[in-house]
Parts: structure tokens; C-alpha cells; sequence
């Protein structure tokens, strides 16, 4: 394949196919991550959170299956390939959140909003894009290092997985193996999720989708030349590269994050005309618009201090059981339920 296609041609191809199948996910089994949180909080109702069972037991069950036929190199991976910094996690995760509960949206779920015709979602995009590159490289980024430090090396791998293996004896592989299975089947343990399939199927699509990146990228950096890094689906500095590569494709190489982010929006329109939903919408009140260009401006800075977004921490994180995913997506959905309760009650006691 390689002979065919450039390496990053080829990547990019690979995020492509995963991010279709990502955005179906979105507009057809409705898998989101404000949308969770909200039900949990407000509707009493955990199905959707039940998905992330379903998508994370799945992701991490296959990518240590992967890692137990050499297939993935879990060292090789963003997340396990740095030193966990948890006042990163912790203040990137709630400012995400936070930022998440303003915007009306996720990342992710901005791009799958913006594949069934909403346009404020458009500029949810572009705003958190740009913040994003603006932390990572621009303005904010001395401020950033100086606040939470740079990539620092690795010294013992920082994985749940590693550090279980080292006190039980047991291969690396199998104890990811085994935590995979029993977050799926503890979460299968619902009969109400059991009773709604389309739930279990969407869920399982989305961990496969995690674990796919790893997969595709890590065969072309095996098999390939060039230096191509192992990544999977994230959904904060890949919204910054997919600007840039539209504006400068001519002096700059499309990566798996750009195909990704193109994918999530054909994948979102796909399901939006398959189910019916696609229209045009377009933001009517100022006070809206500008709640949401705060929000997606908090996700943006938030999402790089916390090395990911929802998608990225919550799902690529946690399919290699980096030690900071769960830490950080707990503080996403503190930061959430901060910003919903502000917008709903604003902060005056609830009595």
C-alpha cells in the first residue's frame, strides 16, 4: 500500500475511515459526551454514560490484544510516552469541561453537529481550533510551560496497566486484557442496556474506531520511512492542524488528526441524511453566540493543558490506561456540571 500512497496520505486515510465511523456513531447511536452528562445529571438516566462503558472496555480490551501480538507498541503511544503531570490533567480537565458546558458541545460533537447543518457549530470549530493552536504553540505557550512544564520524560511507563503487572507478576498485555473485559462485562451487567442493542453496538464501534488508530498508525510507522508518530482519535490540536492544512496544504503534510476531522463531519452528514436530520441552523441570539465563543475558547486551552479533549483523554487515554485519563475525564465532568449548573440556576443556592 505504501507503494501507492505517501505515508501521510495514507495516515490521514486511515483517521479518515475512523472518523466516518465516528461521526455515524454521533448522529446515529448518539454517542456524545455533553449529552451523557447531561442525562446523568438532569435526566436521571445513565444509558448514555453506559456507552462509555461499552466504548472504553472495548478499546482497552482490543488495543492490549494488539499490544500482545506486537502489533502496538503501548511506549510508542502520546499518552504513555510522557510523564504524567496531574495538576495538568486536573486544570485542563475542568476548564474542558467547563468550557464544554458553555459551548453546547464537545469538539467531537461540534463536528458531528456541523455535519447535520449547524453552523454554530462551525464557529465552535474554528474557535477552539485556534485557541487550541494558540496554547500549544502561539502566545499562550511560554505561559502554558511555564505553568505546567513541558513533555517531560518517561521514567517507570504511566499506565494502570504496567503498574498492576509489576506488582502481580503478570504480563503487561494480559492485565490490560483483563481490565478490558471486566469494564465491558460489568458494564453489560445492565439489563437495561442489554435491552437497548443499538446502545451496546454504537458503543463498541466507537472502542473499535480507538483502536483502529493505533492500529493503522503504528503499522505505517513500522513498515513506513518516515518518523510517523502513534496516535489515535483526539479532537483539540487536530481541529488547529486541519485550519492550517486548509489554508497552507501546498508547504504542509495532512495528518491522521485532519483526516480524522474531515471524516467525523462526512460520517455526521451521512447519518443525519440517513435519519432525516439534516438542516440548517444558524445561532439567533447574540448572548448565545457569545457564550459559545467563550466556551469553545476555555475547551481549546483547556483540552491542550490537558494533553486531550473528552475523546482524546476519555477514550485514546484510557484504551492504553494512561494514569491521567481517568483523572482527567472525572475532572471533565466536575467542569460540566459547573458550567450546567451555571447556565441553568446560575450560582445562587438551589434553596
Amino acid at each position: 500500500m505504501l507503494e501507492h500512497l505517501s505515508e501521510p496520505v495514507l495516515v490521514a486515510l486511515i483517521g479518515l475511515i475512523g472518523g466516518v465511523f465516528l461521526g455515524l456513531a454521533a448522529r446515529i447511536g448518539r454517542f456524545c459526551t455533553l449529552g451523557a452528562i447531561e442525562d446523568l445529571y438532569y435526566g436521571e438516566n445513565s444509558l448514555r454514560l453506559a456507552m462509555w462503558g461499552i466504548a472504553v472496555g472495548t478499546a482497552v480490551l482490543s488495543s492490549y490484544a494488539l499490544a500482545a501480538t506486537e502489533v502496538l507498541d503501548l511506549s510508542q503511544t502520546l499518552y504513555l510516552s510522557r510523564a504524567w503531570n496531574p495538576l495538568s490533567s486536573i486544570v485542563g480537565g475542568l476548564m474542558f469541561g467547563y468550557g464544554m458546558a458553555l459551548a453546547g458541545n464537545c469538539g467531537y460533537g461540534a463536528l458531528a453537529r456541523l455535519g447535520g447543518g449547524d453552523l454554530r457549530s462551525f464557529l465552535i470549530v474554528l474557535v477552539m481550533g485556534i485557541s487550541a493552536y494558540v496554547t500549544l504553540n502561539g502566545p499562550l505557550s511560554g505561559l502554558r510551560l511555564w505553568a505546567f512544564g513541558g513533555a517531560e520524560p518517561v521514567g517507570q511507563t504511566p499506565s494502570y496497566a504496567h503498574a498492576l503487572a509489576g506488582m502481580s507478576g503478570l504480563p503487561v498485555a494480559a492485565t490490560g486484557i483483563t481490565i478490558g473485559a471486566l469494564v465491558l462485562l460489568g458494564t453489560l451487567a445492565r439489563r437495561d442496556l442489554r435491552a437497548n442493542l443499538s446502545y451496546v453496538v454504537w458503543g463498541g464501534v466507537v472502542g473499535l474506531c480507538i483502536t483502529a488508530g493505533w492500529a493503522g498508525t503504528s503499522w505505517v510507522a513500522a513498515n513506513g520511512f518516515a518518523a510517523t508518530p502513534v496516535v489515535s482519535h483526539t479532537f483539540s490540536a487536530p481541529l488547529g492542524e486541519t485550519l492550517i492544512y486548509t489554508m497552507t496544504s501546498s508547504g504542509n503534510y495532512v495528518t491522521f488528526g485532519t483526516g480524522s476531522v474531515f471524516g467525523v463531519v462526512l460520517g455526521a452528514l451521512l447519518g443525519s441524511m440517513i435519519k432525516g436530520h439534516f438542516r440548517w441552523e444558524a445561532c439567533d441570539d447574540p448572548r448565545e453566540l457569545r457564550r459559545q465563543i467563550l466556551g469553545a475558547a476555555i475547551m481549546g486551552a483547556g483540552s491542550v493543558i490537558a494533553v486531550g479533549c473528552s475523546v482524546g483523554q476519555g477514550l485514546s487515554a484510557m484504551s492504553v490506561l494512561s494514569f491521567g485519563a481517568p483523572v482527567t475525564l472525572a475532572c471533565i465532568m466536575i467542569g460540566a456540571a459547573i458550567g450546567l449548573r451555571q447556565l441553568i440556576w446560575g450560582f445562587s443556592p438551589l434553596v
